[in-house]
């Protein structure tokens, strides 16, 4: 009888831990939109480069590079998070990788779809205005863009907090 009971809690306490890290935590969302917002930007900024005004010089391209130089850390502590959640979750490193370009390719995808269902000039004057945006933002800012959820892009995980700060239109 002892033997049972101690192998249903084995079962029960396994279980458990393994539920646990199926879903994001708080951190590991804000790393998913930070993954998003990046990737937006970047195909944003290829497709209106040689649509939208200069600023200093700098192409619409240019801006968005010299914005990911300047909050490099930022992202790259994105992508670090997600990578630990994905072996943490029991993908290689490989794996883990893997996934991590899959989103930013969803999204891009994404992004890319809207472009060409538009007109490039509407594409450009609807969106290009975000990477400036964006550049003018402290890190604190870009991370609680980061930290904001909407219904119609949800994080590809649940959020293990039962706190959802999801809004229903961006």
């Amino acid at each position: 009888m002892r033997f049972i009971c101690l192998t249903l809690l084995t079962i029960l306490i396994t279980n458990t831990a393994v539920a646990s890290t199926s879903c994001y935590t708080m951190a590991e969302a804000e790393a998913e939109q930070g993954i998003r917002i990046h990737s937006e930007l970047m195909v944003i900024g290829l497709n209106c480069q040689h649509m939208w005004p200069k600023k200093n010089g700098q192409n619409l391209f240019q801006q968005y590079r010299l914005f990911t130089a300047d909050h490099a850390n930022l992202f790259s502590g994105y992508d670090s998070a997600l990578i630990r959640y994905y072996t943490k979750n029991g993908s290689t490193s490989k794996q883990a990788e893997s996934k991590l370009n899959r989103i930013r390719t969803a999204v891009a995808n994404r992004i890319s779809n809207d472009a060409a269902k538009m007109r490039p000039d509407l594409f450009c004057r609807t969106y290009a205005p975000r990477i400036e945006k964006a550049s003018m933002m402290p890190e604190t800012k870009i991370r609680k863009w980061a930290q904001t959820f909407f219904d119609s892009h949800p994080v590809s995980q649940p959020l293990c907090s039962k706190r959802k700060k999801y809004i229903t239109s961006p």
